[in-house]
């Protein structure tokens, strides 16, 4: 006997559910596997993914934690639940968040005299320190325009590109790492920058014998000198604001002693007290 039209309702999977189901399939987890570490059973989770159950907020916000969500994917689960959001998004510029962006401002200026900014989720430049400007070096003006984005800047050929003396590795490490970042957290913008920016790099350009992947090291042609950076980047991993779980802060280390005393001569000649 066929199933009423109001029981063929009931078990059709809800927006809830299929989202649950692609995050899952994503992250290429089991179910046993995401219903243990969401304190659940097998069965339960089973139910919710068909449609047959409602999960309480609770069990949404578990399930998001579960899978590594963001903190804004997080919150669209809620939303596709029925539920309120979780997490607040500040503006930038907001009393909210002002003591993290303070503590920002205090690192930035502490790195001095190498460079260091912050940054948004697809590269917009949120704050820089004095140094930055080594990197936006004969850069064509409009690539400096608010908003500026770092990642566009290190390899247009009117940015940094032609001043980057290894720029097919060190251009594969910046893109395989912002495709990586679309893969965990899809994203049409992500995925329209990536190819942008590989469309930048020296065509069929294969890794060299010294390509060190996360390690690939900067090599940028400036007028004092060579430097060799290696970078660093720092996000609040225990953030619960949208807005500055999606910040992070790129430091620019000296790879070698003679970067280190190139960028010690840069700030002194900008009147910049080096930090230390």
């Amino acid at each position: 006997m066929a199933p009423t039209t109001a029981a063929a309702a009931e078990r059709r999977p809800s927006p809830f559910s299929r989202e649950v189901r692609r995050w899952r399939a994503l992250r290429r987890m089991r179910q046993l596997e995401l219903a243990a570490l969401a304190g659940t059973t097998q069965r339960h989770l089973s139910f919710i993914e068909s449609g047959r159950s409602a999960p309480g907020r609770a069990m949404v916000v578990r399930l998001a934690e579960s899978l590594a969500l963001s903190l804004r994917e997080r919150n669209a689960l809620l939303l596709t639940a029925g539920y309120a959001p979780a997490y607040e998004e500040s503006p930038r510029d907001g009393a909210a968040i002002e003591p993290a962006m303070t503590a920002l401002r205090s690192i930035l200026t502490g790195h001095l005299p190498y460079p260091a900014v912050v940054a948004g989720p697809r590269g917009e430049l949120v704050l820089a320190n004095a140094a930055f400007e080594v990197l936006t070096e004969g850069a064509a003006a409009r690539l400096l325009e608010p908003p500026v984005n770092v990642l566009r800047l290190a390899l247009h050929p009117e940015g940094m590109g032609p001043r980057v003396v290894n720029l097919a590795a060190w251009g594969r490490h910046v893109t395989e790492s912002l495709r990586a970042r679309a893969a965990a957290h899809p994203d049409g913008g992500l995925d329209a920058l990536a190819a942008e920016l590989a469309g930048y790099l020296p065509a069929g350009a294969p890794p060299g014998p010294d390509h060190l992947g996360f390690a690939v090291p900067l090599r940028l042609r400036t007028a004092g000198g060579e430097l060799r950076l290696l970078t660093t980047l720092t996000s609040f991993a225990t953030a619960v604001d949208v807005t500055l779980a999606e910040l992070h802060l790129e430091a620019f280390l000296p790879a070698d002693p003679e970067t280190a005393e190139l960028l010690r001569r840069r700030a002194a000649a900008r009147g910049a007290a080096p930090a230390g």
